[in-house]
Parts: structure tokens; C-alpha cells; sequence
């Protein structure tokens, strides 16, 4: 007996993946760039006779980590829905349906945020 809801149910699920892994990625470009934020609040005021570098390399780092954590949720959210819907019988899966898409933008979102923490990691 067929059951299309499981396919909706996993392409559902694998769609809420993505948003949390955009989430968490702009999360970590916000965290990434809050400490040079920060310097230039506090170079407006008071003129700093030492470098608050070890202040933006803190949150440089944990903003790059953020943004590897949410492109590696991505592809792996790809690539268990793979896993998931490739043994589901035909029945299951709408006729007309083409379920590459999803996942490509998965694997393209998760390969731009590891070049977009490569970019923040050098610069």
C-alpha cells in the first residue's frame, strides 16, 4: 500500500534542514564580523594604545566555525534525504516530481558557505 506522505514528510524535513543550516551560517557571518564591528565603536571613542586583534580573531573564529557548522548540516541533510527517499517505491513519489532540485540547492548552499568561511578565515 502506498504512502505519498512519507515523500512529502522527508521532502519537508530536508526544506527545514536547509533554512536552519542558512540560519546558522548567517549567524556566523554576523558573529565573524562583530568583533570588527566593535573595533571601530571603540576606536571612535577611545583612541586604544594596545591592538584589539585577539578580540576580532576571537569572533572571526567562532562566526567560521558557525558557518562550517550550518554548511555541513546542509550536506548532510542532502545527502541522508538521498538515502532516504532512493529506496521509496515509485508509487510513493509524484510522477511528474524531479526531487533533484532540492537537494542540488543543498549541496551548492553547503559548498557556499565553505568557501564563504574560507574567504573570512583569510581575510
Amino acid at each position: 500500500m502506498s504512502d505519498p506522505r512519507i515523500f512529502f514528510a522527508a521532502e519537508q524535513t530536508l526544506l527545514a534542514w536547509i533554512r536552519t543550516g542558512i540560519t546558522v551560517m548567517g549567524f556566523g557571518f554576523v558573529v565573524a564580523r562583530f568583533g570588527l564591528f566593535l573595533n571601530l565603536l571603540v576606536a571612535e571613542r577611545v583612541p586604544l594604545p594596545t591592538s584589539s586583534e585577539p578580540l576580532t580573531r576571537f569572533s572571526n573564529g567562532i562566526g567560521i566555525a558557525l558557518l562550517l557548522f550550518g554548511a555541513g548540516i546542509m550536506i548532510f541533510a542532502a545527502s541522508q534525504h538521498q538515502r532516504f527517499i532512493s529506496p521509496l517505491p515509485p508509487a510513493d513519489v509524484p510522477p511528474l516530481y524531479r526531487g533533484g532540485f532540492p537537494v542540488l540547492s543543498a549541496f551548492i548552499l553547503g559548498g557556499l558557505g565553505f568557501l564563504l568561511a574560507i574567504y573570512l578565515a583569510v581575510t
